[in-house]
């Protein structure tokens, strides 16, 4: 790796941010399977694509399908998918991008690993707090069901632990607010932080 070399190029992040009037950031939602994540999310960028911003949302099923197709369940495997989810959400971030990452990403060892990947104050935390009770009785999936069977090993939250953080920006639980509550909350986060400039009505 000693002879590959960044190459630092005229148009950086800071111009494209300027270009889309916007703060590139990671939005990285964590939580349990049925939590609510990916809802939450999808939500989200509809809300600010509605205004205006440049968003990409990542979801976890999704980059199984390609960036990601090489890879088990296994613990490694977990920990490089999300390597790799974090080294693509720090190129978008350099593109100027509001990325919204939703994956479990039980450990907070590789939650602090997508963090320290990007510059200092472009990852925000949104920890989705459902509980196991309530991601269960949901279990869209019948992930859940099966892994109580023991057809599912290494199943986050039944066979294998969960790390929820210590210091997220926001918590949310979706078995407490509604959809557009929940969405309200984050759009009053990102504008407090200056990631959005204008008050947005979901």
């Amino acid at each position: 790796m000693s002879n590959i070399v960044w190459q630092q190029h005229q148009i950086d992040r800071t111009t494209r941010e300027a270009q889309k009037q916007q703060q590139a950031v990671v939005l990285w939602f964590t939580g349990l399977s049925g939590a609510g994540k990916s809802t939450v999310a999808n939500a989200l960028e509809q809300a600010l694509v509605g205004v205006g911003a440049h968003t990409y949302l990542l979801d976890g099923d999704n980059v199984r399908h390609g960036l990601c197709a090489d890879l088990g369940f296994s613990e490694a495997d977990r920990s490089e998918n999300l390597r790799r989810v974090g080294a693509v959400s720090a190129l978008m971030v350099d593109a100027g991008l509001i990325v919204l990452s939703a994956f479990i990403s039980p450990l907070r060892s590789q939650r602090d690993s997508v963090r320290a990947a990007l510059p200092t104050g472009k990852f925000i935390e949104i920890y989705v707090a459902t509980s196991l009770e309530v991601c269960e009785q949901r279990d869209v999936k019948g992930l859940y069901q099966k892994a109580r069977r023991g057809e599912i090993p290494h199943f986050t939250g039944i066979s294998d632990p969960y790390e929820a953080p210590l210091n997220a920006d926001i918590v949310l639980d979706t078995n407490q607010l509604s959809l557009s509550e929940s969405v309200e909350q984050l759009l009053q986060l990102l504008q407090s932080r200056g990631i959005i400039k204008s008050p947005i009505q979901s």
